[in-house]
Parts: structure tokens; C-alpha cells; sequence
């Protein structure tokens, strides 16, 4: 074949050489630049079409019902319907709380050096070992180890499954709490709940599948952490307002009936309809359309669901509402009970400032405070209303604690960061319960038993609620992505 070459100044460049002298790497880049190209792409996008098409076949509605949030059925059958996630942000120590190290109190205050050398840091100004404050005893028939200041989560400690063994990558906060909400360090992902209720749609559809129960102060990397991320808009998490009204303007204004906000409601549909028409790649207009029509419907179901006045005096009283240190707390675990009641997909919960560099004593103390009532009146008033089986409770932090810590006036003793070990708990929904899965060394430093990174424990997550994490996937920036970022495995020894 003849060869081609440009015969002026200014024509386009042609190869001159013959088409068998063409190598492979040009091949590709005249691929990629060539209607081979479009054609390439067309055919990537069909794929990922013809893959949805058949993820939604697997996960069709289970009554016929339209709308992305209806239920759906997953791909296994499902130990639990529901999941609440409590978020202790700030990264819990797991040395003071539930895996106790004897070691330290024989290297309290003792300086240790790259070579093993230990000496008094009293005085010294470096790093040194830290015993931790608190006192251990095991509880419940299964011997559960935990520091004796969890007096009330203690009562259920056979409902527990303790996990020691998970490892993080960051020991930055904003970083490691997207690894561990969304998978991902950098953010930009969708959060778990937007895995889930993508793959599960929602029991309820007058009512957010995935709510969220912010601080005041929203945790580091902000609302990234229930972001949907690049699926689609309807998969966010919804935060609820940590003081006064959960919900603003829940109610229409003065003299709005709800024919009138129908009325109102069905002309903007038409038009937004004959938008998206000329639009159809316009997601997030679906997506608002279907957040005018669920905000209308939430008119009836929220007000109930949001108003604790309705419980019991012994329930409140339950969970510590009332109580001071373990009102707020105890406000979004009745809630989150509330909302797995009607049919809520996923629930997450936070709670801050457990990041302890100092005082970790005093620090640790008020936390467990806060938060030990409210969690062990949770797990009780789910099992109590045969909720527990079916509902799966998740307990973490972004990464664990080290053992050590630097001088701080020689009595502000606390931990720095680490990634390489922390204690994650789950409750409910098919998890082993009674048992502790996994060990860290002799002074909490590294896991060393059942080790898996934070995206096998994701797997194991999605498995209890019967989603296989390699075939939840979406298609977007020209590969198939998923929560574990390129697959994981599931910790079958957390499973029941």
C-alpha cells in the first residue's frame, strides 16, 4: 500500500509509512482518535447499560412499584433489612474502650526508641508508653472484654460482636472518615447508605432511605461523608438538624392547602417533564422533581416520626433523654429506632471530639458517657420490639489509637492516631454475636489476627444486607465502580 504524506505547508499531518509499518502504540492512539474511537465508547456505554438493565433485573422491585428508592431485591438472601451506624468520629481509642493491653502498665511513662531501648520519659520530652486509665473485667457469658465505665452496654454485651483486626490507610481525620464512610480517602464517592439503599431502594417512600444525624458541627470532611457521590442525586443522605425542629418549613404557610401545594406540585412536574424531555442526561432535575414529590409526601409521615412526645416516660427515661450528658446522644438513638420502624434503609449517627491527644482519661470518660446509655437502650428496644435480627448495628471511629503518646506536663496522658489497628462492634442483623474476631499485639500497636483492610469489612457490611460488593457496581468516568474501589472479601468469621 502506498504511503501518504502531507504535499504543502499547512495540510494535515499524514504518517508517511506503509500501514503495515504501523506500530502498536499508534494503533491504540488512532483508535482513540477516530470514529474507532466513538464507535469504542458507544460500545463501553451499551455494556454498562445492558449491566444496569440486568442489575435492575436482579434487584427489581419487590411490589411493582416505580421510583428509584422502592424496594428492591438484593443479591443474597438477607440477614438484615436495615442498618444503623454509629459514627464515633474522631477515631475512639480501642485500648481504653474494648481491647485491654496489661502490657502497658509495666511500660507506663517508659520512653522507647527505634532500637527497643526504654528509659524514664518523665522528664525527657519524647514519646513514651501510656497505660490506659481505665480498669477491664469481661461481661455477659461470652467473657466480653470491656473498660468497666460502659456499665450499661456491658448488660448486652452477648449481643456484641467485637472486631480487632481492621486496618485503615490515613491518619489524617478528613481522609480516613471518607476511607471509612464512602471507601475512598480523596471524597467525591458515594457513602454507604447510598450504596445500599442504591442497591436496596427503601421500605418507606414517604421518607428519606438514608438519613443522617449530624452533630451541630458537622464532622471533618463535612457532608462528603453521606455524599451520593457519582450515582445518581437520589441516593444522598439526608441530614436531620441536631437542635430545634429536625425538619424547617415542614409545614406549608398559613392558608396553602395540601390541594393547592398538589396543584402547584403537578404544574411544575409537567414542566420540568417537558424540560427534561429536551435533557434526558440531566440527572439531577430527575432527581429534584423526585425530592419536591417525597417532600410532600413527608408532610404526613415526619411529623410523627420526628416527635418523641408520643414515647413512653419509661423510655425516654430508657435512653437517657433528659438526662444531661446523654440526652443528645440519646435523642438520635431513639430516632434511629423510629425510622428502622418505618422502614427506614440506613440510619447513621454521629458523635464527635473522640480524637484524645491529652487528658484522654477525662476526655474518653464524658464520651462514654454520652453515648453508653443511649447505644445499650437502643440494642435493647430493638430486640425488645423483635427490630434486633433484623436490623444491623455498627459501631466505629476512623481509625484506632497508639500506645504512646508524647510528654504533656507528665499527667495529660493521651494517643496519637494510628491506622493500624481499632475495634469495630456490630450488633443485630445476622453478625456473630458473642464473640471477639481478631487480636492486636501486646500493646495495641498492630492487628496480628484476622487482618483485613476497612474494604473487607465494607463487603461483609453489604453481604449482612444481602448485596454482593462486585456486583454493585455503577458505571461512571469509563469503568464499573463499587464501594470496596476494586473489590474486596467478606469476613465470613463476622457472619452468624
Amino acid at each position: 500500500m502506498r504511503s501518504i504524506r502531507p504535499s504543502k505547508k499547512g495540510e494535515a499531518f499524514v504518517v508517511n509509512r506503509t500501514m503495515n509499518q504501523i506500530n502498536r502504540r499508534e494503533s491504540l492512539f488512532r483508535l482513540g482518535t477516530s470514529l474507532g474511537g466513538i464507535a469504542s465508547a458507544a460500545l463501553l456505554a451499551q455494556d454498562a447499560r445492558s449491566t444496569e438493565a440486568m442489575l435492575a433485573q436482579d434487584a427489581r422491585s419487590s411490589d411493582g412499584a416505580e421510583g428509584p428508592m422502592s424496594p428492591k431485591i438484593g443479591h443474597f438472601p438477607a440477614k438484615a433489612k436495615n442498618c444503623i451506624f454509629l459514627m464515633m468520629e474522631g477515631g475512639p481509642s480501642h485500648i481504653d474502650t474494648f481491647d485491654p493491653k496489661p502490657a502497658l502498665d509495666k511500660l507506663h511513662l517508659k520512653e522507647f526508641t527505634r532500637e527497643g531501648e526504654m528509659k524514664s520519659a518523665m522528664e525527657s520530652g519524647k514519646r513514651y508508653y501510656v497505660a490506659s486509665p481505665f480498669k477491664f473485667a469481661k461481661y455477659g457469658e461470652s467473657g466480653a472484654a470491656m473498660a468497666d465505665n460502659w456499665s450499661h452496654l456491658s448488660s448486652v454485651a452477648d449481643e456484641l460482636c467485637f472486631y480487632r483486626g481492621c486496618q485503615v490507610d490515613s491518619v489524617n481525620h478528613p481522609t480516613a472518615m471518607y476511607q471509612m464512610n464512602c471507601g475512598d480517602r480523596f471524597g467525591g464517592d458515594p457513602g454507604i447508605g447510598s450504596w445500599v439503599t442504591y442497591g436496596l431502594g427503601s421500605e418507606n417512600q414517604n421518607l428519606p432511605g438514608f438519613l443522617v444525624l449530624p452533630e451541630v458541627s458537622y464532622p471533618q470532611g463535612g457532608a462528603a461523608n453521606w455524599s451520593n457521590g457519582y450515582l445518581p442525586a437520589f441516593y444522598q443522605g439526608t441530614p436531620l438538624r441536631a437542635k430545634g425542629s429536625p425538619i424547617l418549613d415542614l409545614q406549608p404557610p398559613p392558608g396553602i392547602t395540601s390541594a393547592r401545594q398538589r396543584a402547584n406540585l403537578d404544574f411544575l412536574s409537567q414542566v420540568n417533564a417537558d424540560h427534561a424531555a429536551k435533557h434526558p442526561d440531566h440527572d439531577d432535575l430527575n432527581a429534584r422533581m423526585e425530592s419536591y414529590e417525597l417532600a410532600f409526601r413527608m408532610q404526613m409521615e415526619v411529623p410523627d416520626a420526628v416527635d418523641l412526645s408520643g414515647e413512653d416516660a419509661k423510655t425516654l427515661a430508657m435512653y437517657g433523654i433528659g438526662g444531661g450528658a446523654t440526652d443528645s446522644f440519646g435523642r438520635k438513638c431513639l430516632l434511629a429506632r423510629k425510622m428502622v420502624e418505618k422502614g427506614v434503609r440506613f440510619v447513621q449517627l454521629y458523635n464527635g471530639s473522640w480524637d484524645s491527644h491529652d487528658y484522654i482519661e477525662r476526655a474518653h470518660g464524658n464520651l462514654v458517657r454520652g453515648v453508653d446509655q443511649p447505644i445499650a437502650a437502643l440494642i435493647t428496644d430493638l430486640k425488645q420490639r423483635g427490630l434486633l435480627d433484623s436490623t444491623l448495628i455498627v459501631w466505629c471511629g476512623e481509625f484506632g489509637r497508639t500506645p504512646d503518646n508524647g510528654v504533656r506536663g507528665g499527667v495529660a496522658y493521651g494517643r496519637d492516631h494510628n491506622p493500624n489497628a481499632m475495634t469495630i462492634w456490630m450488633a443485630g442483623g445476622g453478625c456473630n454475636a458473642g464473640h471477639t474476631i481478631g487480636a492486636t499485639d501486646e500493646t495495641g500497636t498492630n492487628a496480628v489476627e484476622n487482618v483485613h483492610h476497612v474494604r473487607d469489612f465494607h463487603c461483609t457490611l453489604l453481604r449482612l444486607l444481602g448485596l454482593d460488593d462486585n456486583k454493585l457496581t455503577y458505571y461512571h468516568a469509563g469503568r464499573f465502580k463499587q464501594l470496596s474501589q476494586f473489590g474486596g472479601k467478606v469476613i465470613h468469621d463476622l457472619i452468624a
